[in-house]
């Protein structure tokens, strides 16, 4: 306190760079040809990138693939104007796919203009609340769908039992119509029996993953009219544990279908296999955790229904029913795991969470 009773202030200088490498939000600055000129620690591990070939890199050229392209840091250096871009998905030079949050801001040095990104990375963060908010909509999707569908059968049996007793009644010829009505009526009682999806519950049992892998790639390979290519990489350290084989290959399977008919002109799927250590699944962490990976080369999921996409009857193909990764994603569930999807354009990544329980020694 000073003589006048009033707390004294004491001012301490820092540099710009000092104050910046302690952020862990990286921090670019990129001069007129979007080459960056400066860059702070953060920005090695935020973008997997060493930090000697950041200097001096364009800044487009640091990613497979990026949704941010060229054109909107030269719209923000030219109209000299500050916008952020929220969840841009990103593919980093390592192959690891990423979402970012990117704050533009130009600015200007020595009569020269600059463009200022800070750039966080979310997509731990965002997988989560993702993966918690889809949990509540599938289940929610799956109720309405339930009761829909037995709202469609009540009258779908009567129906069909009407035309069977008119059907005895009437000429042979005039029979044919009667059996277009119970025809059609089975075929919709069939879509409503998918709709319902599986209703039994998963009969576990110690199994061994890697054969039910292999037996989704046979019968996959056995209608195969545009000669896809299959790879396999396994993990031999995931262990013999308990889940039910017929409905874990059940859903692989819908989603190998589905990678085969993106591929129409032909190309590749890689299965592959990993085991995760401490891995949270609905908010449960567990201490091992299967991932089942289904890789494929193709035109990659249309934007527009990637949000949506596990949901009945959404579907990027033409005349498709939208119901094979519904049941997928349910059969996860029923295992307490969970299907999760990146795409870009050459590339589709389905994976496939299995938490592992009970184990017993691989022979």
């Amino acid at each position: 306190m000073t003589e006048s009773g009033q707390q004294s202030s004491t001012t301490v200088s820092f540099k710009p760079e000092q104050l910046s490498e302690l952020l862990s939000t990286a921090v670019l600055v990129l001069d007129r040809q979007l080459r960056i000129c400066f860059y702070n620690a953060a920005c090695s591990q935020v973008l997997s990138i060493s930090a000697k070939r950041l200097s001096g890199q364009p800044f487009p050229e640091l990613f497979q693939y990026c949704e941010l392209g060229k054109e909107p840091l030269l719209r923000a250096l030219e109209q000299q104007t500050s916008f952020a871009i929220s969840d841009v998905q990103t593919i980093l030079h390592d192959g690891h796919p990423t979402l970012l949050d990117v704050y533009l801001s130009p600015f200007e040095h020595q009569q020269q203009w600059y463009l200022l990104l800070e750039i966080r990375q979310i997509e731990r963060q965002r997988k989560i609340s993702q993966e918690n908010v889809q949990q509540h909509q599938h289940h929610a999707a799956r109720e309405l769908v339930r009761n829909l569908a037995h709202e469609i059968k009540n009258p779908l049996g009567g129906l069909r039992g009407a035309a069977q007793l008119l059907e005895s009644s009437l000429s042979d010829e005039q029979k044919e119509y009667t059996q277009l009505i119970i025809a059609q009526a089975d075929r919709l009682r069939k879509l409503v029996d998918r709709l319902l999806g599986p209703y039994r519950p998963p009969q576990q049992q110690f199994a061994n993953l890697h054969q039910v892998i292999e037996r989704v790639c046979q019968l996959a390979q056995l209608d195969n009219p545009a000669q896809v290519r299959f790879q396999r990489d396994y993990d031999p350290s995931i262990p013999v544990f308990r889940f039910d084989p017929e409905l874990i290959e059940q859903a692989l399977l819908n989603i190998v279908r589905n990678a085969q008919q993106a591929l129409d002109q032909g190309g590749q799927i890689l299965l592959q296999s990993r085991i995760l250590y401490q891995h949270t699944l609905h908010g449960q962490r567990h201490k091992l955790v299967a991932a089942i990976k289904v890789i494929d080369n193709g035109p990659g999921i249309p934007a527009d229904i990637r949000d949506t996409l596990f949901y009945p009857m959404v579907s990027g193909k033409p005349g498709g029913s939208g119901l094979g990764l519904t049941i997928a994603q349910t059969l996860l569930h029923q295992h307490s795991g969970w299907i999760d999807c990146d795409s870009w354009p050459g590339h589709t990544e389905f994976t496939l969470y299995l938490p592992i329980s009970d184990t017993e020694e691989t022979a």
